[in-house]
């Protein structure tokens, strides 16, 4: 008789609603996957993945001290690679659609579901198989860098919850697969993005789903907001290019951009031809101003031209809500320990990274099930503090009143450190070269020492 711990009771009991038997069992059968009865089944296994993660990606052989079972290491392993990676990203797309109809989320932003996209990064074991599938930035020499995987995530704005991730080589441009997170989309939603996102193409093919945009503007684009103005051709440089139509307001306006004449690389030919020759864009510009720092004007650009239903105090507060995806990667790498990744195949990585992000959701439906219950909103709630209850309540439990945390709207802190972490020398040349070379010098930058 297996006996199972307190913590991995936990887990299945929190997953219950989240991720409960017969879905797993069901994307096992979807992507036609065959197991035989064992101790390590699809289920077992995916739970202790999860269980790994939660406590921060820990050592595979600390599993069988938190399971209170012989978690061999090398059948773990082998459990894991069975598992097909789409059986992983079918359960997370499953579990945002569980928790939107189980918890009560948020009504939205004026009427509308909105979704937050951007991308980061993480680094994976200095394997040849990932080298080739993900690259490392230049610069490194041979030997000195370790690959680089490319995330573009979708995150629901006012949830929090991941809806998918998309892992990319790290040279992948992020317009360039951004049209893979559309089909989850539906009409009438909306996407918010930074200035990456920012084009005719990308607005085009939202506009073509229904779906609204609302993008800043890239630091390049001229945009000129005096009324009645003539757009400008190819041979004045230093004037917007767009077509004036009409003046909503101070620093709020409609205009119309013409389609580029050169297509993006990632775009066919017959996807160029499709696109609308005009689209009818708002273009907003407003000042921030925050104690400590200098006052910056940000410009966007949206397809939200209705400026009764979407006044334009309520575009500079959407756009504001877009910094919340930061503090998601933030969690995700600072906090569940997502910088580095530790599998050695690139189906082992992007399973990896399935797990972090059902993670992820696991406890930002916690946050929410606190808000509701706190009479607060679900960005308020500490994220360390939910997953410091989960790793340490008992089987049944009640939900404590988690740590809530205060608005800080005029903090401005130097993005500087005091303690100096690391002391070691970089490494300028490959370990097998040092191995060969023992005397050999290296240049590096001095570290001072701690007196």
């Amino acid at each position: 008789m297996v006996s199972i711990s307190r913590a991995l009771q936990r887990i299945k009991q929190d997953l219950q609603p989240l991720l409960p038997e017969p879905s797993i069992l069901a994307a096992c059968q979807q992507a036609d996957h065959r197991w035989r009865e064992r101790i390590l089944d699809p289920v077992t296994t995916i739970h202790l993945f999860v269980l790994q993660i939660l406590h921060f990606n820990t050592a595979i052989r600390h599993l069988r001290h938190l399971a209170k079972f012989p978690v061999n290491a090398a059948a773990y392993c082998k459990a894991r690679s069975r598992l097909p990676l789409a059986v992983f990203q079918s359960l997370l797309r499953s579990t945002a659609d569980a928790l939107r109809s189980r918890l009560q989320p948020p009504a939205g932003w004026c009427g509308l579901r909105g979704y937050l996209v951007d991308g980061s990064s993480t680094i994976c074991p200095d394997e040849k198989g990932l080298q080739k599938a993900f690259g490392h930035p230049t610069g490194q020499k041979k030997g000195c860098g370790f690959p680089v995987p490319k995330l573009l995530g979708l995150f629901d704005a006012f949830t929090g919850l991941i809806q998918e991730v998309l892992v990319l080589p790290l040279f992948t441009h992020e317009q360039s697969k951004i049209w893979r997170l559309h089909p989850l989309l539906q009409a009438g939603d909306l996407l918010v993005g930074d200035r990456g996102f920012c084009s005719f193409w990308h607005l085009a093919m939202l506009a073509a789903r229904r779906v609204h945009g609302l993008f800043r503007l890239h630091q390049r684009v001229i945009v000129s907001f005096r009324p009645h103005r003539k757009p400008a051709d190819k041979r004045q440089k230093g004037r917007p290019t767009s077509r004036y139509v009409k003046r909503l307001g101070q620093h709020d306006q409609l205009v119309e951009w013409q389609k580029p004449q050169s297509r993006p690389k990632w775009m066919s030919q017959e996807q160029c031809e499709a696109m609308p020759a005009t689209l009818l864009v708002r273009e907003v510009r407003y000042q921030i101003r925050a104690k400590g720092q200098r006052t910056r004007w940000v410009t966007i650009a949206t397809t939200l031209v209705d400026p009764k239903r979407y006044p334009h105090e309520k575009i500079a507060e959407l756009y504001g809500i877009r910094w919340r995806v930061e503090t998601h990667f933030a969690q995700l790498k600072t906090t569940l320990k997502m910088r580095r990744l530790k599998c050695k195949t690139v189906d082992g990585v992007k399973k990896e990274l399935a797990v972090y992000c059902l993670v992820f959701n696991l406890v930002h439906a916690i946050m929410m099930e606190a808000a509701h219950r706190q009479q607060t909103t679900p960005d308020r709630i500490s994220f360390v503090d939910t997953v410091r209850w989960l790793l340490s309540a008992e089987v049944g439990e009640d939900l404590a009143d988690l740590v809530v945390n205060p608005k800080r709207l005029d903090r401005h802190e130097p993005r500087v450190i005091k303690d100096l972490q690391d002391t070691y020398r970089k490494m300028t040349r490959s370990r097998k070269y040092l191995r060969q070379h023992p005397n050999c010098r290296l240049v590096t930058r001095k570290t001072p020492k701690l007196k």
